[in-house]
């Protein structure tokens, strides 16, 4: 039992061609718009959403699963490469781009997959998707900082920026749920549509790649579209309102693509493409249940009902940090954790979050183990969320009630072209 629960403070203790949406290119990798989100109520203006079964387009500037309208539905999964032949794993490669543009459309991993090879071969595809729509499926990969060893010879084309993350205050990581040389994140309205899509590639990576670890992920805990409302973490507060939008393509610019001038030379193949930070963080659901409310609002500078900055009525009003109250002290605390991570703290620093609630059943001794499967794209994670993450492991609140347990980077290189197999650049 925790010191928490021992009497100390709470503190203490087939179908068509893959661009069958015919979404915007150039922002948008794969999404399309929806109409105006509340905060935009009244302006009359949007274009309707995609229905919640319908196929994203694959191919693009950017991969999907970006700044694709968050799903519902999440599977991670970290991967190390355990052949030694890099022609091996380029062909991997390529076989994950041709089944993963099959199943976004909702077909089978492979033609005739589930029964055309008949009685005495093996399915080409597992089948427990089959008959389903496509879901909104996306499917994203990334490079670990471990596969630019000298395995395969890929040393010389590591990206400036793909370093591994440094430990943070606080931090209990498991090895277990950390690192890895390759990611898969699938995204859907459908979570038998996404665990299918991780279940192919990594059967059809069998020898060459093995599952290092993996997280299920149910209601999104941010939006990536302002066709979306704000959704809500575990603690019951409105998470990631003032996150970047996928119609703010001034904004992606700045914060999530990378650009030309960041990885000239041997990361130059990382130019369109982002940056993803994976950080699994647990919540003390238990003890955050018995605290009151007013400590919770302003642990999280926000009210708890609408989302409003405390002394504001509405979610998207502006964040006033220089508000006092009749004390003379400010109506969003010095620890809060909006304060601390507003980009006015953090010098403009903002990142593009797509994370996930997740429940993993107990811990052994009567306790959830639960909490917010934390994952944000952005140009250059040496200069976004390694500052964002010491501002606010220093100071924060809320770190009182969470932990982090698993942290990982990957290198999610830009989108690809027909007959373009993922990492082509990479590889050449």
């Amino acid at each position: 039992m925790s010191s928490r629960e021992e009497g100390v403070s709470r503190r203490q203790l087939l179908v068509g061609s893959a661009g069958v949406l015919g979404v915007a290119a150039g922002a948008a990798g794969g999404y399309a718009a929806g109409p105006a989100s509340r905060r935009d109520a009244g302006a009359g203006v949007g274009p309707a959403p995609a229905a919640l079964d319908a196929p994203v387009a694959f191919h693009g500037e950017h991969q999907a699963g970006i700044v694709t309208p968050a799903q519902d539905r999440l599977h991670f999964v970290a991967l190390d490469v355990i052949s030694k032949d890099r022609a091996e794993l380029a062909r991997m490669l390529e076989r994950w781009t041709n089944a993963a543009e099959r199943m976004i459309l909702g077909a089978e991993a492979a033609p005739g997959g589930l029964v055309g090879g008949g009685p005495h071969k093996v399915p080409q595809d597992t089948g427990e998707a089959y008959g389903l729509p496509a879901s909104g499926l996306t499917i994203t990969i990334g490079f670990g900082p471990s596969l630019f060893d000298d395995r395969f010879g890929l040393a010389n084309r590591k990206p400036v920026a793909l370093q591994k993350l440094p430990a943070f205050r606080g931090d209990r990581l498991e090895a277990h749920r950390s690192g890895g040389d390759l990611c898969i994140q699938a995204c859907a309205n459908d979570p038998q549509v996404a665990v299918h899509a991780v279940r192919n590639l990594v059967r059809l990576g069998f020898g060459v790649v093995s599952v290092r670890w993996s997280q299920l992920g149910f209601g999104r805990t941010s939006s990536t579209s302002t066709s979306q409302t704000t959704p809500r973490n575990l603690f019951g507060f409105k998470d990631g309102t003032s996150n970047v939008k996928a119609e703010e393509p001034d904004a992606l610019a700045e914060h999530v693509w990378v650009q030309p001038q960041d990885e000239a030379g041997a990361g130059a193949w990382m130019t369109g493409g982002s940056y993803l930070v994976a950080r699994r963080i647990r919540m003390q659901i238990e003890v955050w249940d018995r605290t009151n409310l007013l400590e919770q609002e302003q642990v999280f500078g926000r009210g708890k009902q609408e989302g409003e900055p405390l002394g504001e009525t509405k979610e998207f009003d502006r964040l006033d940090l220089d508000r006092t109250g009749p004390d003379g002290k400010p109506l969003i605390p010095t620890t809060a954790h909006v304060r601390l991570a507003h980009e006015s703290q953090l010098g403009g620093i903002r990142i593009l979050r797509r994370g996930y609630n997740f429940t993993d059943g107990t811990d052994g001794v009567g306790h959830l183990d639960a909490g917010l499967f934390f994952i944000a794209f952005m140009r250059d994670p040496r200069r976004q969320f390694v500052p964002m993450q010491r501002a606010l492991a220093a100071k924060d609140a809320l770190n009182e009630y969470i932990v982090h347990t698993g942290s990982a980077l990957f290198a999610c290189p830009p989108g690809t072209e027909p007959g373009q197999p993922w990492g082509r650049a990479l590889f050449a």
